[in-house]
């Protein structure tokens, strides 16, 4: 049996959730008139404490949508240097939202406040404007790290202070609700706007919602569309995503015990060096790594993928059992000492 931890994005719907999609109420979306892309927006944004919100296709879509709102041609978006919007959106800000990014670097993904007011640009004409200041909550290339609402609060303030859009990548912030005990609508208060993601450790087969003010929410409804997301009888996955919203958020909790059984399993090794989890992401370096590491752990049954170079990355998810877990873990400990 094949363990796959390469991400939270690998979960296969469950029995439940596919009698749900085959039994979903449907319509066309693009009128508006999708009774269960309309059920799982209304029950998003009030769970977000916001005005509105929007179904559209991908995490990276929501996104540069947002990026789009808060920005014009030639305006310049302040992003954390290891951010998703950075590495993984194929250089979309500079085609779609047609911006450039600002990287301020960080030790675990927490900006400081005082690097965001420096990197700010002053208002000659020779420099580009800073439209927008995004974070991302909880921080992938930094192994599932949790930005704190003290630092989302500081940042917040200097937004304001220099008239920038304030978003949110929450891809995974279900998990830092989960970690915290705080509650999403604590953690989205602070921003313009926000992405969370149905399809990663929730375990929809697709789909994210933006989040934001209903103005916002029209103007975004419009870029969706421009950029091809506008999907006709949607339901069929938005009902998918209300059942993860209301079902699956009770299960994050233990993808987090997962991943700090993993890592402190890992730890008892010489041959690995491990991040110790904050949520569901451990990322860890071999004493003295190899080329194939990941295929000889794929040889093993295991499933692992590169995270920052030098990292290797374990993601946990409610598919992977406690025993999976401990499993995969030997495993791995077992092939990392081989190299010694």
């Amino acid at each position: 049996m094949i363990i796959d931890i390469r991400s939270d994005t690998v979960t296969q719907p469950t029995a439940q959730m596919r009698s749900i999609i085959a039994n979903a109420n449907v319509g066309d979306d693009v009128f508006s008139e999708d009774p269960s892309v309309n059920e799982l927006e209304h029950y998003g944004a009030e769970l977000l404490g916001k005005e509105a919100a929007l179904f559209v296709p991908s995490g990276t879509m929501g996104n540069q949508i947002c990026l789009a709102l808060h920005s014009h041609a030639g305006d310049e978006a302040i992003v954390e240097g290891e951010s998703h919007i950075f590495h993984y959106e194929t250089g979309a800000p500079s085609l779609i939202a047609r911006v450039q990014l600002h990287c301020v670097p960080s030790p675990k993904g927490e900006m400081r406040a005082e690097d965001i007011e420096y990197a700010i640009r002053p208002g000659d004409y020779y420099f580009p404007r800073t439209a927008v200041i995004c974070l991302e909550n909880s921080h992938n290339r930094h192994g599932g790290t949790i930005i704190s609402l003290q630092n989302i609060m500081e940042i917040a303030a200097v937004a304001q202070r220099n008239n920038c859009a304030f978003h949110c990548d929450g891809a995974r912030l279900w998990n830092v609700e989960a970690a915290t005990g705080i509650s999403i609508a604590d953690y989205a208060a602070p921003f313009d706007t926000l992405s969370v993601c149905l399809s990663k450790g929730l375990g929809a087969p697709v789909g994210s919602l933006i989040v934001g003010s209903q103005a916002h929410i029209t103007a975004a409804r419009k870029w969706r569309k421009m950029l091809g997301g506008g999907m006709r009888q949607a339901g069929i996955l938005a009902a998918a995503g209300l059942h993860a919203l209301k079902y699956h958020r009770e299960l994050l909790p233990l993808d987090h015990e997962n991943a700090s059984r993993f890592a402190h399993i890992l730890n008892q090794s010489e041959a690995i060096d491990v991040t110790m989890p904050e949520t569901n992401i451990v990322l860890f370096k071999l004493a003295h790594d190899a080329p194939d590491f990941t295929e000889r752990c794929k040889q093993k049954g295991i499933l692992i993928s590169r995270g920052r170079p030098g990292l290797y990355r374990a993601v946990f998810h409610f598919q992977i059992s406690k025993e999976q877990t401990s499993k995969a873990a030997e495993i791995i400990r077992q092939e990392a000492e081989k190299l010694l």
